[in-house]
């Protein structure tokens, strides 16, 4: 069964103090392009995350963002940046002796530097806030992957409607291809007859062989022939196992290449009209296959 590209899941999981949370987001592309949005300290995670999506998304940008929050007690531990507090201690006291002043330097005047007191660096428990993320990334990428199932089957039934729409108007244009020789023949013989008015009558047995040359030229059961070739391979990749994004869209290719040929030598406007028709229809079915995996 195709799959869609486009998809998005969001999940929550809570092991010990940490929570992670995720939230992924898949667009169209033509590879597998992994990005990942987290704190940090948690990138020494990051090959393990995209491991993770791989084993289940072949194809598609996959945007992935990670928040961890921690309900701890000693979440505001500081520590006291000693060098650059006694620095900035003995630049106080210089400037109290260069200006001559008699005022103590206070607790206040040395903590007016931000910078002496700073958040305490962490030591984090990269063992349990793996046991959170974990998790949360194999659930977000498994409800991502229904998503783009459930989206696929959208995509199914609309092109399996597109499709049948093409085949069944390449009956019409197969009908109406019938009279294309005939319609040239005639269009040979009365401009024959219009440069010959004056003139001998022209062999019949050359302007039957110009008429067959015609003929040939303008005879389209080849293209058809082809066309429902080609639809019945486009309905055996929507019902392939595997994601076939990249063979639909090549298909496509292979069926416009026909139509710009059928249209070519149309004879007539009604069979220029069906092709153009057709055309349109199969400009619709590539703008849904870039959606497909």
């Amino acid at each position: 069964m195709i799959k869609s590209m486009t998809a998005f899941s969001q999940v929550s999981n809570i092991y010990g103090p940490f929570t992670a949370d995720v939230t992924i987001r898949s667009y169209n592309s033509r590879h597998l392009d992994i990005s990942l949005s987290c704190p940090e300290f948690c990138q020494v995670f990051e090959e393990d995350i995209k491991k993770i999506i791989s084993k289940t998304h072949g194809r598609g940008r996959i945007e992935i963002k990670l928040f961890i929050r921690e309900d701890a007690k000693d979440l505001e531990l500081f520590e006291v940046d000693e060098a650059k507090i006694a620095s900035y201690y003995q630049a106080l006291k210089k400037i109290k002796e260069n200006l001559n002043l008699q005022t103590d330097i206070s607790m206040a005047d040395v903590l007016s530097d931000r910078n002496v007191i700073v958040p305490a660096k962490r030591q984090w428990d990269l063992e349990n806030l793996w046991k959170a993320i974990e998790p949360s990334i194999k659930t977000a990428s498994t409800s991502l992957e229904l998503m783009r199932k459930d989206e696929g089957e959208n995509l199914y039934s609309d092109l399996s409607a597109r499709i049948d729409y093409i085949e069944g108007n390449l009956k019409r244009i197969e009908k109406d291809a019938a009279t294309i020789p005939q319609i040239y023949k005639k269009r040979l013989m009365e401009r024959i007859s219009f440069l010959t008015s004056d003139a001998e009558e022209m062999d019949p047995v050359r302007i039957s062989q110009e008429a067959a040359i015609l003929a040939d030229k303008s005879d389209v059961s080849e293209e058809i022939v082809r066309l429902y070739s080609h639809i019945k391979l486009f309905r055996e990749i929507l019902e392939s196992d595997d994601s076939q994004g990249r063979k639909l869209n090549f298909l496509i290719q292979e069926f416009n290449r026909e139509f710009n040929t059928i249209g070519s030598k149309a004879g007539n406007a009604s069979l220029s009209h069906m092709v153009v028709d057709l055309k349109s229809e199969l400009e619709k079915i590539r703008e849904q296959v870039q959606n497909i995996e």
